[in-house]
């Protein structure tokens, strides 16, 4: 599935770039259906702990997952910025849980740099590479490799 859209005029890829913690992330526009204030979530009993629970969106029971605990930052206080990007990735609605949405960027692909190999620890199947744009540097996420698929559908189970 491509999480990317193109801009009718530049024809270049929008992302939606967001802050978890002091890093700046982004991901493909067409993965985001919405974007909303944080508000109270109904928890589930056993759920892993990046799963904050539950919340009722115009009648679809969807999960709210904690990105910060999910990726293993630090856990940051929820504020009036923490919003929940609704993500919507081959039919899968999930909430993820951000400190701040910044803006829609474009980003060609020449601008995304291979994340390089730190660590043989560091799991980066989800990250699909590193985007430099003007004063800053964004760490580029596949919604599809961390929300379908096996990662979220067996903890939901």
């Amino acid at each position: 599935m491509n999480t990317r859209t193109k801009d009718s005029t530049s024809g270049t890829p929008q992302f939606l770039a967001f802050a978890l913690g002091a890093e700046q992330y982004a991901v493909g526009i067409l993965s985001v259906q919405e974007i909303r204030g944080y508000d109270a979530v109904t928890r589930i009993a056993n759920a892993p702990e990046h799963i904050k629970g539950v919340i009722n969106l115009r009648g679809q029971v969807i999960p709210i997952i904690d990105l910060r605990v999910r990726f293993g930052l630090a856990n940051v206080t929820f504020t009036e910025q923490t919003v929940v990007v609704v993500l919507n990735v081959e039919g899968t609605v999930v909430g993820a849980v951000v400190d701040s949405v910044s803006d829609v960027v474009e980003i060609s692909a020449d601008d995304i740099k291979e994340t390089p190999a730190l660590s043989t620890n560091l799991n980066s199947d989800h990250i699909t590479g590193i985007a430099t744009l003007e004063d800053r540097m964004l760490i580029m996420l596949d919604a599809e490799s961390f929300l379908v698929g096996e990662h979220l559908m067996q903890s939901m189970a």
